[in-house]
């Protein structure tokens, strides 16, 4: 957990140096690790923690976009009263009985200086490629210009994978291949291109690999790909 949460915070030390984008491959993950708790595999929250860091070496805001399929209810308790840091989350619709079931609602975006930088999109269970592309560009994107973060941080999950025994949200290795091109556009248009995504949940065995492998092949420009 030590490792993981250095590692995520070395590269976002390494964007903000001038690496072009940077991909942190930890276990454990962090998003359900609150202030003062741990929950849900995670026990430091490694992309607040990046997020702070960066506000610690002088970038005036910071944004978390977490595609995970689980909502990081730690990550918004951290930044829940702070208008420096907006966290943005698409995920499993939490009255469907998915984990974390009582946080992650529409309702849910932050309070005094914070209100309006919590945003959540729950989408019903095998929402699928579609909507999750669909939500990135006509509400998170939009969120993202207003904000004009001077970095952006991916909680990069893989449990919305169709095969996932804890997600099935019938995504498939294009969808985060897809999602991956859309951030890295929004952070060139908004902060030079300041992208760290930190790997979060995504459990099956079979799957995930591709699924990282997509995410890699966007971020590096690579022509070599993994077959689906």
């Amino acid at each position: 957990a030590c490792a993981a949460v250095h590692a995520s915070v070395h590269a976002a030390d390494l964007v903000a140096d001038g690496l072009p984008a940077a991909y942190a491959a930890v276990r454990p993950p962090g998003h359900h690790a609150g202030p003062a708790y741990f929950g849900g595999s995670c026990y430091f929250n490694n992309a607040a923690a990046s997020a702070q860091h960066l506000r610690a070496r002088g970038f005036a805001s910071v944004a978390i976009v977490d595609i995970d399929a689980h909502q990081g209810n730690g990550t918004q308790e951290i930044f829940w009263s702070r208008g420096d840091v907006l966290y943005a989350s698409v995920h499993v619709d939490p009255a469907a009985g998915w984990y974390p079931h009582f946080v992650g609602y529409a309702d849910e975006i932050g309070e005094g200086d914070g209100l309006g930088a919590t945003l959540n999109l729950p989408l019903p269970p095998g929402a699928g490629h579609q909507s999750y592309l669909y939500a990135m560009e006509r509400v998170v994107l939009p969120a993202l210009d207003r904000f004009k973060p001077d970095a952006i941080i991916v909680a990069c999950g893989f449990d919305a994978a169709a095969v996932d025994p804890l997600g099935r949200m019938l995504c498939t290795a294009e969808t985060f291949r897809a999602l991956t091109r859309i951030v890295m556009q929004a952070a060139d248009r908004l902060c030079d291109g300041k992208l760290t995504l930190v790997h979060e949940g995504g459990y099956s065995e079979v799957y995930v690999p591709f699924c990282g492998h997509a995410v890699l092949e966007e971020l590096s420009g690579s022509d070599i790909t993994a077959p689906d």
